[in-house]
């Protein structure tokens, strides 16, 4: 991927709640026992890993890099209803923060593991998201949720997590920094060397404090960054939300 001078335009606030409305949704999913982990990192690591037309966002002039690991529930397309089966299984993702000329917020996948196959060659092949197939759960004990995955294909074989967390009382204001870690109103990618831009909408965020118990993965590394550094310096829980994705918009390269 390769970088573009910055945007002209100053970045859109953040925000709790999705700045444009998604009235006629491509695609609709949920996302469910979603745990938030995430470390700091410099702009100008991460940002030749952005695609063109994108810069790395900053909050207080550092950007992040998270480990989201959920359940993706009933993927449908248009108004269809979500398929039970093939639309439902457990996901981990990289990500990075990105804002682009016309000062979108954005997040952009490092890497997506998940269980099904099927989704995994429509992802790849649709929407050219670095999808990967691989063995995961996500069990329930109490108050602890513990994620585990260990990579298939394409590789590399062997990229595994295992993350728990306990889940605390629930957020009543998020920060700043919650709400830009979490409240993230569209994806940036490339697809055919033009930068893509497919935004989405939901209801706020019910944030929950989370303790990490075990953590133990290299995915991160796998994703082309390096290692992180220490403990999260944010670890949130949400029980999830529903999800509209608008249709993609095409910038130019």
């Amino acid at each position: 991927m390769r970088q573009n001078p910055p945007p002209a335009v100053v970045p859109e606030p953040i925000t709790a709640d999705p700045p444009h409305p998604v009235n006629r949704p491509l695609l609709t999913q949920s996302w469910l026992d979603l745990a938030f982990l995430h470390w700091t990192a410099a702009p100008a690591q991460v940002a030749p890993l952005l695609p063109a037309g994108t810069v790395p966002d900053t909050l207080d002039g550092v950007t992040y890099v998270g480990l989201v690991a959920f359940r993706m529930h009933k993927v449908g397309w248009f108004r269809l209803p979500g398929v039970p089966y093939l639309g439902s299984f457990p996901e981990t993702n990289v990500r990075l923060y990105s804002v682009d000329a016309g000062g979108r917020r954005g997040v952009v996948f490092r890497s997506l593991d998940a269980s099904r196959l099927i989704p995994v060659a429509v992802g790849r092949a649709a929407f050219r998201l670095p999808y990967v197939w691989s063995r995961m759960t996500v069990r329930h004990d109490g108050d602890t949720v513990t994620y585990t995955s260990g990579r298939r294909l394409p590789g590399p074989r062997g990229a595994h997590s295992r993350i728990a967390v306990r889940v605390g009382g629930r957020i009543a204001e998020p920060t700043v920094l919650e709400h830009f870690l979490t409240a993230r109103w569209g994806m940036h990618t490339e697809l055919f060397g033009r930068p893509l831009y497919v935004p989405n909408a939901h209801p706020r965020w019910p944030l929950h404090r989370a303790e990490l118990l075990d953590c133990d993965e290299d995915l991160v590394v796998a994703a082309g960054l390096p290692a992180p550094a220490g403990p999260p310096v944010s670890v949130l829980y949400s029980p999830g939300v529903p999800v509209r994705f608008g249709r993609p918009s095409l910038g130019r390269s």
